[in-house]
């Protein structure tokens, strides 16, 4: 047995011993290695500790390669090909868990007011935007982390010299609204780009587990900061920094202590596939726009840097080439494959965020869609949850009353002080608001701050319901229309709200829609498929989604294209709020179908309102084992698909996303 022993470890020896010295970098990481200054067109391969391949690669044209999905714990070597082959030095892949830095690491590591770099476990360095308010502190902080260009360095704007007295971080600000906000309300920001973007190092990945992890890291550093006030930190942000909390939140860093993330999805699916059908809308126009500036330079300010001196922004760039095309990867999705997406799916992890959420919505949110609902029942350990929605675009989560309601999250969980009024930011908020929403709103007093202690203060704010919808927002200031100010708003519970009723309402002969089941048995409305409808917008040409009131190009349905049903004026005013579900019977010539149904209110002035849609493949109609009354919740798994049987009628079911919104009397329901 000895002996055998001894030959086995001879031969891996020789296996690892032969060739030279490599030339190229390779950096170890987590389930990957990362190759620099190899030579262009060069073949690398992997060997493992017998000497067995297990992946190889072309090197890019910057000299850079990286090698995914392999398996940690154990030794690598990589090589080149030929007769007089280059190899590294023996390599160790990490686990998740082995990767773990010691916690004094953490605090290693100093940052400072203005441009940082932060290392990361394997040693990519990430760039950050850093803003200290006023004072020695320590300060409560916030984290934004996303793959914009959250680490550009602030450029001074001159016309507001008269604020940067009074607001240090306006002398030169961050790009995120969320995180200026914040620093004008007197918190340190730390503005981070993911891996792989702007002058951090790495190759993007759409929220790979490196960008997780690196989410983690980032978090501990800035928390071990003697400048961060209890050692924790808040992460903000709305869209992509909204959707980040969402995912590092998940893997529980022990120096978090809230989130806020706003207008985020409620699933990749649900935004990228809703009802099983491509968004080659927003969703593919947004993972486009963010590849083609995660390659090499491709925000524009990195360039600057690398020009002034900043030689650890030139060598980050080096990887940025091996990007994954995510646009390709989407196009290949035809089915939901929880083994592969659910790391993907805030749905099916968010239970695991056990810090205190503000999260924020819009029903009609033109980019990542009105799917967050979806979110609002899973935050089951957050030990502290707000929820608000509203109708609305994707920016209108910056509206006055939420930035207040915002900020007196904060106060509560992350400086754990009583609210303080922010009335200097009140003051020059018509200045900021009339820059972003084209109108002097104004930011209103804080609720809480005019309790006696922090404990009074929070055990109000826990008192109250966990869901707030704000209603007709746009119409809550006549002097300015279209502006995010809600008419009225009201408190619930819990989502779905328990006391909501459902109204069942039937398709009848004529397109009309009325409580009663048709009794005509052999009554049918039929329409062609449009193959161009689903690429046809509603904003006019020109027009601008985030103006006060966009100019629209709202076209009826073409004759022959769609099937409408109208119910009779209402007789009492009636506030509608979930989802709903529209149950066809569906006859098709062919195995598949497209299907886009649309709610609306028509006013007693004729006017029609949007309220919301929803969207199916017929082929993916089987219900889910989540399904309800009002929600047909398809998995769109490959297990439950199944081909339109031909010319027969069959039932689909079409769930739209969920809406809130008053219908007045005299007005029409619009299907």
């Amino acid at each position: 047995m000895r002996s055998l022993h001894f030959l086995t470890a001879f031969s891996v020896v020789l296996a690892l011993g032969c060739g030279r010295e490599a030339t190229f970098q390779v950096r170890e990481s987590v389930e990957q290695l990362h190759v620099t200054h190899a030579t262009p067109g060069a073949t690398l391969v992997v060997v493992d500790g017998k000497g067995k391949e297990v992946a190889s690669g072309t090197v890019d044209e910057q000299g850079s390669l990286v090698f995914r999905r392999l398996a940690p714990g154990q030794d690598y070597l990589v090589k080149t090909t030929g007769k007089d082959p280059e190899q590294s030095r023996l390599l160790t892949v990490m686990s998740v868990e082995s990767s773990k830095p010691k916690v004094e690491s953490y605090a290693a590591q100093k940052l400072e007011a203005g441009f940082n770099y932060i290392t990361m476990r394997d040693g990519t360095t990430l760039s950050a935007w850093v803003t200290l308010p006023r004072g020695k502190g320590p300060f409560p902080t916030v984290v934004n982390y996303s793959g914009y260009s959250a680490s550009q360095p602030g450029d001074a704007n001159p016309d507001l010299e008269f604020l940067w007295a009074e607001f240090p971080i306006m002398k030169a600000p961050p790009t995120d609204p969320s995180a200026l906000l914040a620093g004008m309300m007197g918190y340190a920001t730390v503005s981070v780009n993911v891996r792989g973007t702007g002058c951090s190092g790495g190759a993007y990945d759409y929220f790979e587990t490196l960008q997780v992890l690196d989410g983690y890291d980032v978090i501990e550093i800035v928390a071990a900061q003697e400048w961060t006030l209890h050692h924790q930190v808040g992460m903000v942000g709305l869209s992509y920094p909204g959707i980040t909390q969402l995912f590092v939140a998940s893997a529980r860093p022990p120096g978090l202590a809230a989130i806020a993330p706003m207008s985020v999805i409620g699933s990749t699916d649900s935004t990228l596939l809703p009802g099983g059908i491509l968004n080659d809308g927003f969703a593919v126009s947004w993972v486009t726009n963010v590849l083609a500036k995660a390659v090499p330079f491709g925000q524009g300010w990195e360039q600057k840097r690398v020009d002034e001196g900043d030689t650890v922004c030139a060598e980050n760039q080096l990887l940025h080439s091996q990007l994954i095309d995510n646009v390709a990867q989407a196009r290949k999705i035809v089915f939901y494959d929880p083994s592969e997406h659910d790391r993907f799916n805030p749905t099916t992890f968010v239970d695991r965020i056990e810090v205190p959420v503000f999260i924020t919505g819009s029903w009609q949110d033109e980019q990542t869609g009105p799917y967050f609902f979806l979110l609002f029942d899973r935050f089951v350990n957050a030990p502290s949850l707000r929820m608000t929605a509203i109708n609305g675009v994707h920016i209108d989560g910056f509206g006055p009353k939420i930035s207040m309601e915002w900020q007196s999250f904060l106060e509560l969980f992350v400086a754990k002080r009583r609210p303080i009024d922010p009335a200097k930011v009140r003051n020059v908020s018509p200045l900021l608001y009339s820059n972003f929403f084209d109108a002097p709103l104004v930011l209103p007093p804080s609720r809480f701050a005019h309790y006696a202690t922090y404990e009074e203060a929070l055990a109000a704010w826990k008192a109250e319901p966990k869901l707030n919808v704000l209603f007709e927002s746009g119409a809550g200031d006549p002097m300015a229309l279209g502006a995010p100010e809600e008419s009225f708003a009201h408190g619930f519970s819990q989502w779905p709200p328990p006391e909501t009723e459902p109204l069942e309402l039937h398709f009848q002969p004529g397109g009309a829609l009325a409580a009663g089941a048709p009794t005509v048995a052999a009554a049918a409305s039929s329409f062609s498929l449009d193959p161009v409808a689903g690429a046809v917008g509603v904003l006019a040409p020109g027009g601008d989604i985030w103006a006060r009131i966009p100019r629209y190009a709202w076209q009826q349905p073409v004759s022959g294209g769609a099937v409408v049903f109208e119910s009779e004026p209402i007789t009492a005013d009636m506030m509608m709020m979930g989802t709903a579900s529209f149950d066809l019977f569906l006859n098709s010539p062919v195995d598949d179908a497209d299907l886009e149904v649309t709610l609306s209110e028509v006013r007693a002035d004729g006017k029609e309102m949007y309220v919301q849609s929803g969207w199916l493949r017929a082929s993916h109609r089987k219900p889910g084992p989540a399904a309800t009354r009002l929600w047909p919740a398809q998995t769109l798994q490959e297990n439950a698909w199944e081909p339109l049987p031909l010319n027969q009628w069959t039932p689909v079911r079409v769930g739209t996303a969920g809406f809130a919104h008053a219908m007045r009397t005299g007005s029409r329901i619009r299907v």
